[in-house]
């Protein structure tokens, strides 16, 4: 090969230390969510429905958001996407702390941070890694990445509930917004060669996307990602409220929260690491069927604080450990020309399943009083999510070879 026509790639500890400290960062304020619903809907007057359908508009926002993230990550660099993305994840904490009408709050939590998720998390980092990191590391690679936006988790719910007692939750936020601009500087550590932006095979976006819709595994990763998405938003927003409204403190929450953080470093690193010496789909189903356990059994189990962190530690493998195989496997078909968007794409069903599920959460509580109906479903939907990965196919897809000009 000429290697004036080698890409020029950035050093995989410079790639692997950024992406997964704005991954940190990103993830980990979010993560934390949960803990303003009952303080904000008290002061504001708000139904849980007004904040859970704030937080259903976040990631269907960060999921209709993706794609497009994606296609520019991938056509002109991450960076660019990283630093728009900043900005408006700031601008969205100050507008939650300052929004007085459930109209004001859901423009801030849920489309301008919805937005800013899009250009700060996985599929775009992922695109830098895919691009960056040889195929033999690169599942380890997500692995690594993931994990610390685990660690991200753990740190930042007791962080954030720290900053809400301490200085009010309108004051909490105002500090996560200036905390949110730390990722700017991490995003010069991402900024990509132009030359690397643009190696690979030469293909159009339309076709890349006829290409990938017309798979059938693409399909199918889209939907056992839906379930994803749908059961850990559920937990994440609502379980803080499901413990108080069984009598548990707040305190069994946060330590809760932070140890589905603390132990999605393990799931996380484990599921990337795993995915280079086996099947990625089995891997997939596993933790699925995985989920659907432990969700069986919590609910079935007397309520009690050493149940829920059982709970937590257990879901906390499970959580996020999806991430790495899922996003892999579509680097490993595709190739990397257009990770991004086609990674932005599988997560729009993640976002889908997200929507539904706080915001289903939400609406059957004011309905019936009780989260039950929610937890069930997560369940019936871990089978499905099982199912749908055992046929997908992992090996590259077949082409045809380009003519001569």
């Amino acid at each position: 090969m000429n290697p004036a026509s080698t890409p020029v790639r950035l050093s995989m500890l410079q790639v692997l230390v950024c992406g997964a400290a704005i991954v940190t960062l990103s993830m980990g304020i979010r993560h934390g969510f949960g803990l303003w619903l009952q303080p904000i809907t008290m002061e504001r007057g708000w139904t849980r429905e007004t904040f859970a359908f704030a937080m259903a508009v976040q990631n269907i926002a960060w999921g209709l958001a993706g794609p497009v993230a994606g296609m520019v990550a991938d056509r002109f660099g991450a960076f660019r996407v990283l630093i728009i993305g900043t900005l408006l994840y700031a601008g969205g904490l100050v507008t939650m702390a300052l929004a007085t009408s459930g109209a004001a709050f859901t423009g801030g939590a849920g489309v301008l941070i919805g937005m800013a998720q899009a250009g700060t998390t996985y599929a775009v980092v992922y695109g830098v890694i895919a691009r960056n990191v040889d195929p033999a590391r690169r599942s380890w690679a997500m692995g690594v990445t993931a994990a610390a936006g685990s660690f991200g988790q753990f740190l930042m719910v007791p962080v954030e509930n720290w900053l809400i007692g301490t200085w009010g939750w309108q004051n909490a936020l105002f500090v996560l917004g200036c905390l949110a601009l730390a990722m700017i500087p991490l995003a010069l550590g991402l900024k990509e060669p132009a030359r690397a932006a643009a190696s690979g095979p030469q293909q159009s976006i339309g076709a890349a996307l006829r290409e990938a819709f017309a798979y059938p595994s693409f399909r199918l990763l889209m939907a056992g990602y839906f379930v994803c998405g749908f059961q850990v938003v559920f937990i994440g927003i609502h379980m803080p409220s499901y413990l108080k409204d069984h009598g548990l403190s707040p305190e069994v929450a946060t330590t809760a929260l932070a140890l589905i953080g603390l132990f999605n470093v393990i799931g996380t690193y484990a599921a990337g690491a795993l995915g280079q010496r086996l099947a990625k789909r089995h891997i997939l189903a596993a933790i699925y069927l995985g989920r659907g356990i432990v969700i069986t059994l919590f609910v079935l189990a007397p309520l009690t604080p050493w149940s829920v962190y059982l709970f937590a530690a257990t879901m906390g493998v499970l959580w996020l450990s999806t991430v790495p195989p899922t996003n892999a496997i579509v680097a490993q078909i595709f190739g990397v020309q257009y990770m991004s968007m086609l990674g932005g794409f599988v997560f729009l069903s993640h976002q889908v399943g997200s929507f539904l599920g706080v915001w289903l959460g939400g609406k059957l509580y004011d309905m019936t009083g009780s989260y039950t109906v929610v937890w069930w479903l997560a369940v019936a939907l871990s089978v499905m999510a099982t199912l749908v990965n055992l046929p997908v196919r992992e090996g590259p897809i077949a082409r045809a070879a380009p003519q001569p000009a």
